[in-house]
């Protein structure tokens, strides 16, 4: 079992413990490229972390998707200290990723080796220069999307990363669906939609994933994007485990 323990919330809400299936993680990572975690955070959790978008003393930067072609819509990225129910979630979350994520680069035939613990992580990605947060907020309305896209920041990339969605779909919002392609050679692009609920969190593959062949092993090119806001306002939270140059 993979356990994740949240001793405090930005609601500041009891201890809250989650049993997760890390054996089903696995399974449906190693299958799809992502899985589902339901009912990771609750209503009030989600919409206390929502309302941070407006304090702006949270954030180290703020980014227009228009304006860079990433898309419609705009998002935030913390600073350090990070707010401590996002600190617990990135540091309980990493080393059961960490096993999976050495597990695919020994498939792939890839060197790069993952430390146990976040923090000895994070102390990589800082001698390289990575020396600042990529835990985000995003926040959509009505005709809003994400462009497909790759969240790597830098030398150091963690292949794997989460999203959780903040707002409650058909009260909320409207449209919004989580997407990600893979892309896998010599054949046309795959998607997946997964389908979020208010505090539901999706693990996905950052850039690549194995992929069982014919032939055996090969990359697969994973993209994640968000679909068209048809009404509404969307806020969600990314967990990225790497940090940017």
């Amino acid at each position: 079992m993979m356990k994740t323990v949240l001793a405090e919330t930005t609601a500041q809400s009891p201890v809250d413990v989650y049993d997760i299936d890390g054996l089903k993680v696995a399974e449906d990572l190693d299958r799809y490229g992502a899985t589902l975690i339901p009912k990771l955070l609750q209503a009030d959790e989600c919409r206390a972390l929502a309302t941070l978008y407006e304090d702006d003393r949270r954030f180290r930067s703020r980014v227009v998707m228009a304006r860079h072609g990433f898309g419609s819509g705009e998002y935030k990225y913390f600073s350090y200290p990070l707010p401590a129910s996002i600190q617990q979630l990135r540091t309980a979350f990493y080393p059961a990723l960490a096993e999976i994520a050495n597990r695919w680069n020994q498939t792939m035939g890839i060197d790069v080796r993952y430390p146990s613990t976040h923090a000895e992580y994070l102390r990589r990605c800082h001698v390289a220069g990575q020396l600042r947060p990529t835990p985000l907020l995003l926040r959509y309305g009505a005709g809003d999307y994400n462009c497909l896209h790759q969240d790597l920041y830098g030398e150091h990339v963690f292949p794997l990363q989460m999203a959780i969605l903040l707002s409650q779909p058909g009260k909320d919002f409207t449209g919004g669906e989580f997407v990600l392609t893979e892309q896998r050679p010599r054949m046309q692009s795959r998607a997946e939609v997964v389908p979020l609920q208010q505090g539901d969190a999706v693990i996905f593959a950052v850039h690549h994933r194995p992929v069982e062949g014919a032939r055996g092993v090969y990359r697969v090119m994973m993209r994640h994007g968000v679909s068209r806001i048809r009404t509404g306002q969307r806020h969600t939270l990314g967990i990225i485990f790497h940090d940017a140059q």
